[in-house]
């Protein structure tokens, strides 16, 4: 009877060390699934905040708003580009993150320069650079001549590329690229007050 008693007792240990490490192992895998499933959250939100930062940080306005005066573009000593412009501009505004980064990387010898077509301000130098679409860049040099001019949806990296030559004082590498454009008409004479400036191929007043 003693026998039988130890030998259960032995018995009955071994099965509590199984069930013991089951669920030590079952704890452990839990824990595991758990921070993989925490780190998996961590990192979706960081891509996702990554990429609304990177697109978002800087809007249209904003960047017009800091933009270089004309008047002292044209007196400066700097090269500048010359951005034709408008808010409702669907072209301009998908632009406008390669625009925020061409602006921090080339910022402090090139002056950045953004004319609102909505302004008839502006008609003089739009009629001047036969505006008909946007946005449309001006590329002058350092006394304000007129060294070429690109239109439409231009990559960000062909852009870089005029840009650095503009600054060298170089022939502009890619000056006959031209991509997708707003269609867009300066005014030639005063309009109704019906006329909708927004449309695109509208002819535009204040």
């Amino acid at each position: 009877m003693d026998r039988f008693s130890e030998t259960f007792r032995c018995c009955s240990h071994t099965e509590i060390d199984i069930m013991s490490a089951t669920t030590s192992e079952n704890s452990s895998q839990r824990v595991r699934n758990f921070l993989i499933a925490i780190v998996a959250i961590a990192l979706g939100v960081a891509l996702f905040l990554g990429l609304k930062t990177d697109t978002n940080t800087v809007s249209l306005t904003e960047l017009a708003k800091t933009a270089t005066p004309l008047e002292t573009a044209v007196s400066n000593g700097k090269p500048s580009l010359v951005e034709f412009y408008a808010n409702w501009c669907t072209v301009c505004q998908k632009m406008t993150p390669d625009m925020a980064k061409l602006r921090q990387e080339y910022g402090k010898k090139l002056n950045f320069v953004m004319l609102n077509v909505d302004n008839t301000k502006w008609l003089p130098e739009m009629l001047k650079y036969r505006v008909d679409g946007i946005p449309h860049f001006i590329f002058l040099g350092t006394a304000g001549e007129t060294i070429g001019q690109t239109i439409g949806d231009i990559p960000r990296s062909i852009m870089a590329s005029n840009l650095e030559a503009l600054i060298a004082g170089s022939p502009l590498p890619n000056i006959q690229t031209n991509g997708k454009t707003s269609q867009f008409s300066a005014p030639v004479a005063k309009q109704t007050p019906q006329d909708d400036p927004r449309s695109h191929g509208s002819q535009v007043v204040n």
